[in-house]
């Protein structure tokens, strides 16, 4: 059986990939996907799934979703679930069953290690295997619960970490003409995110654009004094300043 999390929840048990319409037993298996191994105590589930108002039938409402995905996650052959009650709640046992969570997270941590050895295609390959587990809009987004909402706040970063990784990696590569137009859209989805404003100069000062690069540069500068009232970190500022010098050194070669 597989559970697939990084975006509408599925379960895959052979051929057949279940989808569960009842959006409160969507949050509660989500939820014990999350802690999966892990006791969640029923109070923490009817937070998940009410939020901080809870009915009077909460807790016999819990039972009967219990119950449902118990039946749905019955293993065949054996009638064996693998959702146990574990006192002060359940526990969903993983045992040999997959998580594409997993998954994500050792491809991200792969990514790492291989953009901090300078294996740079490897890096390309981990992080695009990573990012392309994520198949779209989280049960997580519309979430009550701190469970659910703290997966959400997790995957978002892990994502992005991806994304610059990734950028961080190409560029090593040499392929910063085609990384411009990418670079440019993720530095207007995330204008806060000051990694992609570096890469996007890299990118446009390698690409003969010094002029450009240098735009990007004030521009993110005024958006961070007016939105935060900071000036740019270190990294955006040597960039700049290398770009002003034209020293060469960042004509060719990693970004770091």
């Amino acid at each position: 059986m597989r559970y697939e999390i990084l975006g509408p929840l599925r379960v895959i048990d052979g051929k057949n990939a279940n989808t569960i319409k009842a959006q409160k037993v969507e949050f509660l298996l989500v939820a014990l996907v999350i802690r999966s191994d892990q006791v969640v105590s029923t109070d923490q589930l009817i937070r998940e799934i009410w939020g901080e108002e809870p009915p009077r039938s909460a807790t016999a409402s819990l039972y009967v979703y219990i119950s449902q995905i118990r039946k749905l996650l019955r293993r065949t052959g054996t009638g064996v679930s693998p959702v146990f009650t574990r006192p002060p709640g359940y526990m969903l046992t993983l045992g040999h069953d997959a998580l594409d969570l997993d998954d994500f997270t050792r491809l991200l941590k792969e990514g790492r290690d291989h953009l901090r050895s300078r294996r740079y295609e490897a890096a390309v390959r981990a992080f695009g295997d990573a990012l392309a587990l994520c198949l779209g809009p989280l049960l997580a987004d519309i979430a009550r619960g701190p469970i659910l909402q703290g997966f959400r706040t997790w995957l978002y970063e892990a994502q992005l970490e991806c994304k610059e990784g990734l950028m961080e990696a190409h560029l090593a590569l040499g392929r910063h003409r085609e990384l411009v137009s990418d670079l440019y859209l993720l530095s207007t989805e995330h204008p806060m995110r000051e990694a992609f404003h570096r890469q996007l100069m890299l990118a446009l000062h390698r690409s003969g654009c010094r002029g450009d690069a240098l735009l990007v540069y004030r521009r993110v500068r005024q958006t961070l004094r007016d939105e935060l009232g900071v000036e740019p970190g270190p990294a955006l500022k040597d960039i700049q300043r290398v770009i002003l010098t034209d020293d060469g050194s960042v004509g060719t070669g990693s970004a770091r």
